[in-house]
């Protein structure tokens, strides 16, 4: 049996920045009331069998589940009707294996007036996930339609922030990868904390991916085991004030965490540059001989085969093609094992120190 459980409030709400260029990194939005436990119609709607065509549950209300429980239809937090919600899994298992479609989406919901209803303050913790948890906001990823649209005028980055959900706490994990990317922080989204989790399992694509105009999210004291076949563990694109900290990543190959910026990619002109990120105490575990950089600074500089008929602008990558990931922290990681460049820096005005 499912049973309801009490929500929990955002854990560090206070700032940790120390760094001079850096603004304070504050949650913001006002405190949401405490939610409701969900009905009985929620928990039957849970319980029920996955299938190819299956909408998602809405959850509005908090829920813990039981430790045992193996959940298979997709969840979704939608709206402000999801703010201030907590889902404690106790153990349980969301299994995104066999719906086709996402485990778990947290996400905006435009109104018939355009105008846009955002979530905010929801708290996902102590479940087993197999698939993935996406958070979107404009669009659901950088080439989306209204995210492109958005991107030919000025004010795109804030536009994004104002819509994309905010205050997302992930806590206590662990993630089974099944070939795409387990965390997926699209366009807009900020104030995203992912801490103390594990992630495993395999996929071709990064594990957790930041994408452009995100901000101030916060990947701290995880382990990464994840067998990422194609890509870095952790993208950073065109994201920015971001913290990685205290993290250990377990056989990196194809990368550790790489800092760029599509240029175009879709038809998007990506605003935001990958700036004021700091990396910082993360551990570096190599069993190969030979791997991608453990951080890498300016990782492509437009070289891509959509640079070349990107949409040109006065702004962002409209008016270059390259990274401009400056302004960055890495400081007092570890690499042990392997022969990997420890951070490459392909950009300017980094501070790059302590790094052994």
């Amino acid at each position: 049996m499912i049973k309801t459980g009490q929500r929990g409030r955002i854990a560090a709400r206070n700032a940790y920045w120390a760094l001079p260029y850096l603004v304070p990194f504050m949650l913001l939005g006002a405190p949401t009331a405490s939610a409701a436990s969900c009905s009985a119609d929620t928990l039957e709607q849970l319980r029920s069998p996955a299938e190819a065509a299956t909408r998602p549950i809405e959850i509005d209300c908090d829920l813990t589940l039981q430790k045992n429980a193996v959940i298979t239809v997709p969840i979704a937090f939608s709206g402000s009707r999801a703010s201030g919600t907590t889902m404690d899994c106790n153990g349980a298992t969301l299994d995104g294996t066999k719906p086709k479609s996402r485990t778990i989406v947290i996400r905006s919901v435009q109104r018939k007036d355009g105008t846009w209803d955002t979530p905010r303050d929801i708290h996902i913790r102590n479940c087993t996930i197999k698939g993935d948890i996406r958070i979107e906001g404009l669009g659901h990823n950088g080439e989306a339609e209204k995210v492109r649209e958005s991107s030919l005028t000025p004010g795109h980055t804030q536009r994004a922030q104002s819509i994309a959900p905010s205050d997302i706490v992930l806590s206590q994990n662990r993630f089974i990868a099944n070939v795409g990317t387990p965390v997926y922080i699209a366009p807009g989204v900020t104030n995203v904390i992912v801490e103390n989790s594990r992630f495993t399992g395999k996929t071709v694509s990064a594990v957790i991916y930041l994408d452009a105009e995100s901000a101030r999210n916060r990947v701290i004291g995880n382990t990464f085991e994840t067998s990422a076949s194609q890509r870095e563990i952790i993208a950073i694109d065109g994201s920015a004030e971001n913290l990685i900290e205290k993290n250990t990543f377990v056989n990196p190959v194809k990368g550790g965490v790489f800092l760029y910026r599509n240029c175009g990619e879709g038809g998007t002109i990506r605003h935001q540059a990958p700036q004021r990120n700091v990396i910082s105490g993360n551990s570096f575990r190599y069993k190969d001989w030979l791997a991608m950089p453990a951080v890498w600074l300016g990782s492509r500089q437009g070289v891509r085969k959509y640079c070349m008929t990107r949409p040109t602008a006065s702004f962002g990558s409209g008016a270059s093609p390259l990274d401009y990931a400056q302004n960055n922290r890495v400081t007092g990681n570890r690499l042990s094992g392997g022969v990997a460049t420890f951070v490459l820096n392909s950009d300017a005005n980094n501070v790059v120190s302590d790094n052994r």
